[in-house]
């Protein structure tokens, strides 16, 4: 799924304009983003948390010509998936009723 594609099911699903629900997007994804560049985290319940993670200079190499070349420090974000949505992706849980789903565990502990 794409911005377009999240935008046009929120408009189907609220029954609300494309422009409408393009506001909403924007503004949630503008408001996500502005907390990350303060540092701050996110977190979603039953999806996962976002957060910076900072890492430092170091030295690097240029694969093209072998040289050593220094690479700046930088803030990257990260995502953590919630334990709820890797449930619910494996199959463990039906994601509208929030059940366990029973799984065959049988060859957990086979060995090859």
């Amino acid at each position: 799924m794409n911005r377009s594609e999240l935008i046009e099911q929120i408009a189907e699903k609220s029954k609300i304009t494309k422009k409408m629900a393009e506001d909403v997007v924007n503004l949630i994804f503008d408001s996500m983003t502005d907390s990350m560049v303060k540092g701050d985290r996110i977190e979603i319940r039953g999806l996962g948390s976002f957060v910076v993670r900072e890492y430092g200079s170091y030295t690097g190499r240029n694969p093209r010509t072998g040289e050593s070349i220094r690479v700046n420090s930088k803030r990257l974000p990260f995502f953590k998936v919630g334990k709820e949505l890797k449930d619910i992706v494996d199959g463990n849980v039906s994601p509208s009723a929030g059940a366990v789903i029973e799984q065959d565990d049988t060859d957990e502990d086979t060995e090859f």
